[in-house]
């Protein structure tokens, strides 16, 4: 089992000015350091307006900069929004494309619809229609990340005409692709489409082998690649995987704190039962007294990889022991200094073993399945993808409806520039009049 790390970047109020700039400053020193303990990826989400709890709205900036800190640790959207009122299929093939190469090739490229009301409201998406934008997104997005030129789509959804979209991935034919599953239905779909399943496991390792065997089991008998690069894989995140180890179990307690439970909170919050008033209501305010009604709620050893390494590894044993492919743990707000320390412990004391028996895992893994990809390649359905017209280019003016408007501004630019050329040799021709 690979063992990661996910980041929320929740910020709880209050704020002060500096907060937000100090919390990513802090995750990129963060994450320099998971590099060197061997975490295998650093996950990070992507919302927009959940105020508080997530404010991770352009995971590709901080990917990007951590790239630039890191040698080893693969880079993982987790997930980017598809939706096209959010992320344009070609703008989403750009940047994962240019932080890929970057990075020397080490995005993972997770997916997801978007599901709170804040998010899908604010960008005016009907819910009804987010699978399907999901599906044709990803479908455009792949496809030009590989097609030279991408040859043009028309959906429900999407339609976009012929473009050559640069650049291309390092990774050919793409980055590893997954999809967010909060569901066991979800959990089936990315096996049915032969992609890596981001599994929001909430029920414990022990639950969580019945959903690592249907994975594999749906695979098997159902698999139809929908992108050419398939990516057999589960991994799991959960309310209970927060992370803090420190060198006693009393220790790793007071360092976390109170925030170890503020992320299922505020799934509560944003995706279920809270009503917010944007820039007014307090959602950490609202956590804390929560805690104080039920204190189980801020969590501890047990519902989480937190407290001493003897107590940690044991809690993660019972992860590997699932099946499952990968677990992320969950960094919580503001707990830099624990965190720090947390990650060092886990370098030094708790991933060498992990990190061995994962290398014997990904082998056999690679060995059981390799009959059942050469099945799942074979049920692949031919691409619907339209043919390139040679004979089609673009290029002019662009021309508003109906043609009653045409853009003046580059004619009006290239004047400029021409006017300005004939000024500079004018100049250089009385210079050389002076000069004679």
């Amino acid at each position: 089992m690979k063992i990661s790390l996910f980041y929320e970047f929740a910020l709880p109020r209050p704020w002060v000015q500096d907060d937000e700039h100090q919390m990513f400053i802090d995750g990129l020193d963060e994450v320099e350091a998971a590099d060197k303990a061997g975490f295998s990826t650093v996950w990070l989400t992507e919302h927009h307006f959940l105020e508080e709890y997530c404010h991770s709205t352009a995971p590709e900036m901080f990917l990007a900069a951590a790239s630039q800190r890191t040698k080893d640790i693969r880079l993982g959207f987790g997930i980017m929004h598809l939706p096209p009122a959010v992320n344009h299929p070609a703008r989403v093939a750009e940047r994962v494309s240019t932080l890929d190469l970057i990075s020397n090739g080490r995005v993972e490229f997770g997916t997801g619809e978007s599901s709170s009301v804040g998010e899908l409201g604010g960008f005016n998406i009907d819910p009804a229609d987010k699978r399907g934008q999901w599906e044709e997104a990803l479908e455009v997005s792949i496809r030009c990340m590989t097609e030279e030129p991408f040859t043009g789509f028309k959906g429900q959804h999407i339609e976009m005409p012929a473009r050559n979209v640069v650049p291309k991935p390092l990774q050919r034919p793409h980055p590893p692709v997954w999809v967010a599953c909060t569901r066991p239905a979800s959990v089936q779909m990315a096996a049915q489409k032969a992609i890596g399943a981001l599994s929001f496991a909430y029920t414990g390792p022990g639950p969580l082998r019945d959903r690592v065997d249907g994975y594999y089991r749906e695979l098997e008998e159902k698999g139809s690649p929908v992108t050419p690069l398939m990516n057999p894989n589960i991994l799991a995140i959960g309310g209970d995987l927060s992370m803090m180890v420190a060198k006693t179990d009393e220790q790793a307690v007071q360092r976390l704190g109170v925030g170890g439970g503020f992320f299922s909170f505020g799934i509560m919050h944003y995706y279920m039962t809270g009503m917010h008033t944007p820039g007014r209501t307090g959602v950490w305010e609202r956590y804390l007294e929560e805690v104080e009604a039920d204190p189980s709620l801020a969590y501890g050893p047990g519902r989480g990889a937190i407290g001493s390494p003897d107590t940690v590894r044991e809690f993660l044993r019972g992860y590997e022991e699932s099946g499952v492919d990968e677990i992320i743990l969950l960094l919580n707000p503001r707990s830099h200094e624990g965190t720090m320390e947390s990650i060092e412990l886990m370098g030094k004391e708790i991933l060498p073993e992990f990190i061995e028996r994962d290398e014997k895992h990904v082998a056999e893994k690679n060995a059981r399945l390799a009959p059942v990809l050469e099945k799942l390649e074979a049920r692949r359905e031919a691409s619907t993808a339209p043919g390139f017209d040679e004979n089609y280019s673009f290029g002019g003016l662009p021309t508003g409806q109906g043609g009653k408007f045409t853009s003046s501004e580059i004619p009006e630019a290239m004047a400029e520039i021409n006017e300005g050329r004939v000024q500079a040799a004018q100049l250089e021709k009385q210079a050389r009049e002076a000069a004679h």
